[in-house]
């Protein structure tokens, strides 16, 4: 294993649930744009439309595409990033769970609402990663993260965005959204240029603003999961709800359908 990233942010990452990595994906921007165009001119089943009424703009979201968008796989199977996912979790294994495209058009009011992504899938684990990556210079529009809250004792009810409705019917087992603004959580917020990376636990409370510049900004995002990183059940349809899938709870995640990438066969 080379060293990709640097013992201060294996630190920062495992103690702070989230780490800038500036440049991570710079080699792939070209490509990941033209992925994005490809998969904003045919979208996905997932795909959604998440403006409602009373918003302005677009806000396009889609995932699990890159068995279709040749570029997206590129991306998942680069060896840079698939190294970098290894150190971070401080795992022998990085294993492909999926991607998801975020697209806000200019004069986007609709924000990403604060959420974390653990309460949406069927894995736990302590080795999770997501990395949030613009393909274009962000500033107000960047990712927000909560430090710490990887480490919460309760998850995040996870919600709708666009109904804004529970996403399960049991919601006792979670605590209700924070406001980290209003409650002066310590959120990390970083200016970005194209490329760079946020690496993110899946229980690290995130959002971001709506995009009200006058530029496009677009961004690729990509969840892997290390060794400890089991299957379990949730109280309805999981998102994504990979159907037919047909694991039991306690297994890894199946490699013909979640690829491994790191280490390469």
């Amino acid at each position: 294993m080379t060293e990709t990233i640097t013992p201060q942010q294996i630190q920062d990452f495992q103690n702070d649930g989230v780490v800038l990595l500036p440049g991570l994906f710079k080699h792939l921007v070209s490509s990941l744009q033209a992925g994005v165009a490809e998969n904003l001119a045919n979208p996905g089943p997932y795909a959604a439309e998440n403006v409602g009424k009373g918003d302005t703009g677009r806000f396009f979201d889609d995932y699990c595409n890159w068995q279709r968008i040749a570029e997206f796989e590129s991306a998942a199977q680069d060896p840079v990033v698939g190294e970098a996912a290894a150190q971070l979790m401080q795992s022998n294994t990085v294993q492909l769970f999926h991607d998801h495209v975020l697209v806000k058009f200019p004069g986007t009011s609709k924000p990403t609402p604060w959420h974390q992504d653990s309460p949406y899938y069927f894995v736990e684990g302590e080795q999770t990663i997501s990395f949030w990556v613009p393909l274009d210079p962000v500033s107000t529009a960047t990712l927000r993260c909560v430090v710490g809250s990887h480490r919460w004792q309760k998850p995040v009810l996870p919600t709708r965005w666009l109904a804004e409705d529970d996403f399960y019917a049991d919601a006792t087992a979670y605590q209700p959204v924070p406001d980290p603004d209003n409650e002066k959580m310590e959120i990390a917020e970083w200016a970005m240029q194209p490329g760079d990376a946020v690496a993110f636990h899946f229980r690290t409370l995130h959002g971001a603003k709506g995009n009200e510049s006058t530029e496009l900004r677009r961004a690729f995002s990509l969840r892997v999961v290390g060794a400890d990183a089991r299957y379990v059940e949730r109280t309805g349809k999981t998102s994504p709800p990979f159907p037919g899938h047909n694991m039991k709870p306690g297994e890894r995640l199946r490699e013909d359908w979640f690829p491994m990438v790191y280490p390469k066969a």
